[in-house]
C-alpha cells in the first residue's frame, strides 16, 4: 500500500502506476495497424463469397491464425481502453471495481468465443449442434 497522495498546487502527482499499462496500449495499438489493413483487405476479398469460399479461406492456418491474433489482441485493447475511460468518469471505487470486473468478463468471453469460432472454420465444423443459436 503506497503512503498518503501527494500533490503540487493543489493537483495530485502521478504515481507512475499507469506507465505500464499505456505502453502495452501503444504496442496493441501498434499491432492492430497492420492487422486491421489485412483484415480490410480480407473482407473486400471475400466481400459476396459465398460460404464455401469462406471456409476455403478460413482453412489455410495463415488467415485462421491472423484472425485469432486479431480478436485477441483487439479486445485486449478494447479492455485497457475501458479501464482508461472508467477509472477516469467513474469516481465511486466500489461501483468502477464493479464495472472493471464487468468490462473484464465482458471482454474475455468475447475474446474467448472469437478465437473458439475461427478455431470451428479453421476447422470445418462451423454449424452449431440442433439447439444452439438461431
Amino acid at each position: 500500500m503506497s503512503g498518503a497522495a501527494k500533490f503540487k498546487n493543489n493537483v495530485k502527482i502521478s504515481e507512475r502506476h499507469g506507465a505500464g499499462e499505456w505502453k502495452i496500449e501503444r504496442l496493441l495499438q501498434l499491432a492492430l495497424i497492420p492487422l486491421f489493413v489485412w483484415v480490410a483487405s480480407s473482407g473486400f476479398t471475400l466481400a459476396g463469397a459465398d460460404y464455401d469460399v469462406v471456409l476455403q479461406w478460413f482453412a489455410n492456418p495463415l488467415n485462421a491464425g491472423l484472425a485469432g491474433i486479431t480478436a485477441v489482441v483487439f479486445f485486449g485493447f478494447a479492455s485497457l481502453a475501458w479501464k482508461v475511460i472508467l477509472e477516469d468518469y467513474v469516481p465511486q471505487v466500489g461501483v468502477r471495481n464493479a464495472l472493471l470486473l464487468v468490462a473484464n468478463l465482458v471482454f474475455l468471453v468475447l475474446a474467448a468465443a472469437s478465437v473458439f469460432f475461427i478455431v470451428r472454420l479453421a476447422l470445418g465444423s462451423a454449424p452449431l449442434p440442433a439447439g444452439f443459436g438461431a
